[in-house]
């Protein structure tokens, strides 16, 4: 950051202390933004702790079946949908104890459960309500939150379309670890 601020400054001689002191601003607004829809996120998670959702949600899936495809899809559908409900750090300490139990049981490598969950939580970050990636690139695009809500489904649906085929391709995921001998 001091580097480009140099740069801006002193290189381009495009940065003026006007102009600083307006992205100054701009930033500590997104980032209030930002913060205030991870600050909500937390409460939430912690009443779907407290309410045991997780475990519930856990016992209905294997109450489903036992079929590693099943599952797979289950968990893919149940991260992505929490994925576009809550922050992924809460996410992550809610559910990565539970469903990685249930992903290993029926046969799943846990660092292909890994990227899977990582890929479904980044889905999510791009994706509405709450979206947090849009929450930062709605104004840096110069765009409302709803036109870049709009445009970026073709995204999702791509992004989609690959978490289905490092799911259910786990070679994918597990060629170089499995060429390095892990």
């Amino acid at each position: 950051m001091v580097y480009a601020l140099l740069i801006g400054i002193f290189v381009y001689r495009s940065l003026r202390l006007k102009d600083l002191v307006e992205s100054l601003l701009s930033s500590g607004v997104m980032a209030a933004v930002i913060m205030l829809i991870v600050a909500a996120a937390n409460p939430f998670g912690w009443l779907l702790s407290l309410n045991q959702v997780p475990q519930q949600v856990a016992g209905l899936m294997l109450g489903i079946t036992q079929n590693k495809y099943v599952i797979l899809l289950l968990i893919n559908v149940l991260l992505l949908i929490m994925g576009m409900l809550m922050e992924t750090n809460a996410i992550i300490l809610l559910l990565a104890p539970i469903l990685a139990p249930i992903a290993i049981k029926v046969g799943v490598d846990p660092l292909h459960f890994a990227v899977i969950m990582v890929i479904n939580l980044c889905i999510g970050l791009a994706t509405p309500p709450v979206g947090i990636n849009l929450f930062v690139a709605a104004p840096v695009a110069g765009v409302s939150l709803e036109k870049i809500s709009r445009a970026i489904w073709p995204f999702v649906l791509v992004e989609i379309a690959i978490l289905l085929l490092i799911t259910y391709i786990p070679e994918i995921t597990l060629f170089v670890p499995r060429a390095l001998g892990m």
